[in-house]
């Protein structure tokens, strides 16, 4: 006795880090980045159709590990991701990461996914994309602080859409320096290692803070910012830890994805409960100012929101169909039967499984 064939629901597409890696080759990271870039986009237009929620986070003395849901009534997604600042001396990656979309109607899955890779991809699109409305006109010079694991795919990001050619790179490993500037060699951009901040931030217009220490940094201090410039402040990203002095703060026009979350996690947890933000859906569709004139200074205060990795898994989703990079998983169990889970379960005795 044979098992019955399980029809088409219980088969769940299921992309590996292996695919996600041939999928990014085939696309081009540029024009997947952008495309990733584009789904956000589009999703903070539709922002009032999702439930929201501050991430469901489990803190240690070591680090964290968190659920990111939403849905926007038709589809259901989260996302399972982890920061473990020490894991990197381990030979561990600091952040790891899986998500999910489900159908609502059904509740059954209908995307499984590796999220490391695409994480970094959509950290690093969002990144971009709130530059394109905050950035100063004509930008062309970025500062990355922090030259880990996330330093290369911002780099590229801010190329494709905002056009920046020059980085200006630190940090206090000066091996996480070395290995940008190889890793961009060719890329197309003009690359310079500093030995300090202060000198990183010298002819930006762009500042990038993206460390990984869980503690109260000062990566930068208040007489290091000058007129005009956008901060993109991506490494406050869990309670007790920030990178920016909150005289900053004060100074500049902040804005966040998400209140409730960021109040949490970001840099304005050293701020007042009532301290002023703008939110980016605000500004993406026009109901909020960006950037007003050259000399204000603009901060996005960066956490990521569960929003912008649905919209990660909705543009994956829809690229699979054509690249055909993907496994099917057998996950749903599927009983002739649907109120005999337990017939099916003794018929696999005797099934040639």
């Amino acid at each position: 006795m044979t098992a019955p064939e399980p029809s088409r629901l219980a088969y769940v597409p299921f992309v590996s880090v292996a695919n996600m890696m041939r999928l990014i080759h085939r696309i081009g990271i540029s024009e997947m980045l952008s495309g990733v870039a584009a789904y956000i986009e589009e999703d903070f237009h539709r922002w009032e159709l999702f439930d929201k929620t501050p991430r469901v986070a489990s803190h240690s003395d070591v680090g964290v590990i968190e659920l990111m849901p939403t849905s926007d009534g038709a589809v259901y997604g989260f996302k399972y991701v982890n920061g473990h600042p020490k894991n990197t001396a381990e030979g561990l990656q600091t952040v790891t990461a899986f998500g999910l979309l489900a159908d609502v109607q059904t509740g059954y899955p209908v995307l499984l996914s590796e999220m490391t890779v695409l994480t970094a991809l959509r950290t690093a699109a969002t990144s971009a994309l709130v530059a394109k409305y905050l950035a100063p006109e004509g930008a062309d010079t970025m500062t990355l602080i922090g030259n880990g694991a996330q330093s290369e795919f911002q780099a590229m990001a801010f190329r494709a859409i905002c056009g920046i050619r020059k980085l200006r790179l630190y940090d206090i490993d000066p091996e996480a320096t070395r290995k940008v500037m190889r890793n961009l060699a060719g890329q197309g951009f003009e690359l310079t290692a500093c030995g300090s901040a202060q000198e990183a931030i010298e002819g930006a217009q762009i500042i990038t803070t993206c460390t990984a220490d869980k503690q109260y940094a000062t990566i930068l201090t208040d007489n290091m910012v000058g007129a005009g410039v956008h901060i993109n402040a991506i490494g406050g990203d869990c309670p007790g830890k920030t990178e920016l002095h909150k005289d900053i703060l004060s100074r500049a026009d902040v804005f966040v994805e998400y209140p409730p979350q960021t109040r949490i996690e970001g840099e304005i947890q050293q701020m007042p409960a009532d301290f002023p933000v703008t939110e980016m859906w605000e500004v993406i569709t026009g109901a909020a100012k960006g950037r007003r004139d050259a000399r204000q200074i603009t901060l996005f205060d960066g956490v990521g929101f569960a929003t912008e990795d649905f919209s990660a898994l909705r543009y994956l989703r829809d690229q699979l169909e054509t690249t055909g990079l993907y496994e099917a998983l057998d996950m749903i169990a599927d009983p002739d039967d649907p109120r005999d889970l337990f017939g099916m379960l003794q018929r696999a005795k005797t099934a040639d499984l």
